[in-house]
């Protein structure tokens, strides 16, 4: 199980938090530090909405120039976009064996998601 995000993101932090709490081991992937291989994002483009994996409220959204949201209409588009600026990711993404189990982090839905009762 891979847990994809920004070491720093508060989100992130509950998150790996609350695994931790849950004694559920997963390999942490560091955006900033790892990048994100176009497969990856591919894969994500194909399980879920790219209006889902890209995060509009974040600052890195609110900071791109205006024609630049604009040319992001589509999955390619949002594929270039998450390429280019893994920041604009909604986090973090949990995987297992190439499967999206979960955007971002609510812990009822984690709880759910491992059988567990937190």
């Amino acid at each position: 199980m891979k847990l994809y995000g920004i070491p720093n993101c508060s989100t992130v932090k509950k998150a790996r938090d609350w695994l931790s709490r849950q004694n559920i081991a997963v390999e942490f992937h560091d955006f900033k530090k790892q990048g994100l291989d176009t497969e990856t994002a591919q894969r994500w483009l194909q399980q879920a909405d790219w209006t889902t994996l890209i995060n509009r409220s974040g600052m890195t959204w609110r900071k791109l120039p205006e024609q630049r949201k604009q040319r992001v209409q589509d999955a390619p588009s949002a594929l270039e976009l998450m390429l280019e600026k893994t920041s604009v990711i909604k986090r973090p993404l949990l995987e297992q064996g190439g499967n999206l189990l979960h955007i971002g982090f609510d812990e009822s839905a984690y709880s759910k998601l491992f059988d567990s009762h937190a």
